[in-house]
């Protein structure tokens, strides 16, 4: 079989499914034509076009995630590479292993004003675990550095604190040579393979940290963003049966017990002020990634505590509370299953796990007697809609006013939630959903987004090809809801002019273009009865738009959290 004659590009492309990666997002161009030859003649991997880097990137993002699998990335030279940076930064701070292969142009022709020419190598360090620059010549040294950098790079993506890498490769004209490829080539099909054993605690370490926690102290764990976890959420439940642990956890932890406190915001605003000081923590185990609630993390910075414990694999010191005490390497769900045998003897008498479960059925009842009283808006139009997504979906929320209102209605226990919670911005939603879809073959993908982040990320609705079971939804409140929310920007007068978008263009004529089924809900019983209907198994993908535009979305957000405190 014919192959291109450039022996690295064979040697990288090849080396990807021994590693794992299935999967590969390519855009189109000519720098990148070996690479591309190569991976055409690879029947171990799939791939995916996408003309737009930026939007390949994140449907790269969302495909790893969702499958668990490295995902590699092709582009061409120049400013391709660029639009990769937003979605690999979101890789990096949430730790998805995604392989960046970029096309580059000889070194020698860097500032020489030849088309399409940038200094690529490095362009992306700050959000890549370790970058690599290969130049891609026929000698038997380049192919054996390039053999061995690209083994680096596969191991270095998947191991220790999971994230992503970046291969640049400089290529030369001829770039559409093609030559016979029988004889095995030692350098090209060369794996490096790489033993970690998973590491665990001392029984005695183990158990002298159990001592540390014991009644009558206080100990309240808070998880963020993570991966659904079999073996953390056990564990996680032993504990909380504890009589003094209470567990926190956000929508996007993937954690789901009767005994978890996952309205988080609404439990802390509702706290009675004779109960405050009881439900003080002494020692808070953080775990997961960023946390999304503000208010918890203006309590914990407002408690003086004894010890702040953050367990993870981790390249940093996390000091979110700046009162850390203790950085535990280990995975999750190897420390708290080891921590939950520890702590069997440890029962001496406390009401804390309690405090923490009563307040967050308070809350939880407080806000649905708010949310059934109230007119029609976003909040209302989430309380109706939270309970109809069935528990089999994959659940994908935009940032910031849709992931916000999911916090505040906790306690759903869909397959798995996910939110662009690495960076928090809104530039990639929608892509990043379309590539958890396409990983996700079991059932439905849903994003739930809002008006200004479909907006901003439509073009991948035009771009790529949407499986069939991904379902959109949009909130289309005029644009900018979050704005008028939080106390930095909801009182200044430049909020309407520069800070929401009234005449935000619709996304249905944008949906529409790729064969999406359309469905529009304007008040509470249109949404009850479209929502079946949306739901529905369809021979496209479905996209329903709820219109909250003549409420006061923000007015009505800020009287829900003055409830709690009062009532």
């Amino acid at each position: 079989m014919e192959n291109t004659s450039n022996r690295i590009s064979r040697c990288i492309i090849g080396l990807l499914p021994k590693h794992g990666v299935r999967r590969v997002f390519v855009s189109p161009g000519s720098r990148n034509t070996p690479l591309l030859l190569a991976l055409s003649r690879c029947d171990e991997l799939k791939h995916e076009v996408v003309v737009d880097e930026r939007s390949a990137a994140f449907m790269a993002l969302g495909y790893s995630l969702i499958s668990g699998e490295p995902v590699a990335l092709i582009c061409t030279s120049g400013s391709a590479l660029l639009n990769y940076a937003p979605a690999i930064a979101e890789a990096y701070y949430r730790r998805v292993p995604l392989i960046v292969i970029s096309a580059d142009r000889p070194k020698q022709w860097i500032g020489q004003d030849d088309s399409q020419t940038i200094v690529q190598p490095g362009a992306l360090r700050n959000y890549v675990k370790r970058s690599y620059d290969i130049y891609a010549s026929d000698s038997d040294d380049e192919l054996w550095f390039a053999n061995r950098v690209t083994n680096d790079a596969l191991l270095t993506a998947v191991t220790g604190r999971t994230g992503p890498v970046h291969l640049n490769v400089q290529l030369s004209e001829p770039l559409n040579r093609l030559s016979r490829c029988d004889v095995e080539d030692f350098h090209v099909e060369r794996l490096i393979r790489l033993v970690t054993p998973k590491p665990l605690l001392e029984v005695s370490e183990a158990r002298k940290l159990g001592c540390m926690l014991a009644s009558p102290l206080k100990i309240m764990i808070v998880c963020g963003f993570m991966n659904p976890d079999k073996t953390l959420n056990a564990a996680l439940k032993k504990l909380s049966l504890l009589p003094n642990f209470a567990i926190l956890t956000e929508t996007v932890s993937n954690l789901h017990s009767s005994d978890f406190v996952s309205s988080i915001d609404a439990t802390l605003a509702s706290i009675r002020e004779e109960d405050s000081d009881a439900m003080k923590p002494d020692i808070v185990i953080t775990c997961g990634g960023a946390l999304i609630s503000r208010h918890i993390k203006q309590y914990l910075r407002s408690v003086r505590l004894r010890g702040h414990w953050h367990v993870g694999i981790a390249d940093d010191t996390i000091d979110c509370f700046r009162q850390l005490t203790m950085r535990i390497e280990l995975d999750p769900a190897m420390f708290f299953q080891q921590l939950a045998s520890a702590m069997q003897p440890h029962r001496d008498h406390s009401d804390y796990s309690r405090m923490w479960r009563v307040a967050a059925d308070r809350a939880d009842a407080m806000t649905n007697a708010f949310a059934a009283k109230s007119s029609w808006c976003d909040l209302k139009a989430f309380a109706t809609l939270i309970p109809m997504i069935p528990r089999r979906w994959n659940v994908q929320f935009s940032n910031g006013t849709a992931i916000r209102y999911a916090q505040i209605f906790g306690r759903h226990q869909y397959h798995r939630c996910d939110c662009n919670r690495g960076v928090s911005g809104i530039d990639g939603s929608t892509s990043t959903a379309i590539g958890g879809a396409l990983a996700y073959e079991r059932d439905a993908t849903l994003l739930i987004s809002g008006d200004m982040s479909a907006s901003y990320d439509s073009g991948c609705l035009i771009d790529t090809k949407i499986p069939s079971r991904f379902k959109m939804i949009v909130i289309e409140n005029g644009g900018g809801g979050i704005f008028r929310f939080i106390p930095s920007t909801s009182n200044l007068d430049i909020l309407d002019s520069m800070l929401s978008l009234p005449e935000i263009r619709s996304i249905m004529p944008m949906a529409s273009v790729n064969g999406f089924k359309a469905f529009l809900a304007c008040d509470e019983s249109a949404l009850r009865e479209v929502f079946p209907l949306f739901a529905a198994h369809h021979a496209g993908p479905a996209l329903l738009v709820i219109d909250t535009r003549s409420a006061n979305s923000a007015q009505v957000m800020r009287d829900i959290f003055q409830f709690y405190k009062t009532h």
